[in-house]
């Protein structure tokens, strides 16, 4: 590209920090919805918990005692209704719903770091004057923070610069 070519759109560093409060916004709501989500998902294991105390406790009330001593394969009484298979299904979908809280969790602390580094760029970007200069910093953080994976329905600036430079090639 020669300094003869056009120089493209007018770039104003206003747009580009709005730009950052919105992906800021944006990420906060994302934040706001996986919470909703986690703590569904904490009611749903604690009523689960509860179901499954409680068929524990009404279990343990109904064995009066063995007269036998317990076997490996069988450690209730065979006359005794315990469903063990119940139990053990129960048991695990309270720890797979564990494990979703766990990886929503850890989902929601990197959008909040995101966040963050966006609201630092946008005060970087108050002390320049330059359009192209605001334009470099946004791309170069969107590309070192794996931006577009946090915005699936939506471009990010990196995006665009990179969608650009491809047709430009052509």
């Amino acid at each position: 590209m020669s300094d003869d070519a056009d120089p493209g759109p007018e770039l104003s560093v206003d747009e580009f920090i709005d730009y950052c409060r919105t992906q800021v916004g944006l990420l906060s709501g994302s934040v706001e919805t996986m919470r909703t989500e986690a703590d569904d998902l904490m009611d749903e294991i604690d009523e689960e918990l509860a179901t499954l105390r409680s068929r524990l406790e009404t279990q343990s009330d109904d064995v009066e005692g063995t007269t036998a001593p317990p076997s490996t394969d069988r450690p209730i009484e065979a006359g005794s209704d315990v469903d063990v298979a119940t139990l053990e299904e129960l048991e695990a979908e309270i720890e797979r719903k564990q494990l979703l809280v766990e990886a929503k969790q850890t989902r929601m602390h990197a959008f909040q770091e995101l966040a963050a580094g966006y609201t630092d760029l946008l005060e970087d970007l108050q002390s320049i004057d330059d359009g192209r200069e605001a334009l470099e910093q946004i791309v170069q953080f969107e590309a070192d923070h794996d931006a577009p994976v946090y915005f699936e329905d939506r471009q990010t600036v990196l995006e665009a610069a990179v969608g650009s430079d491809a047709s430009a090639d052509e």
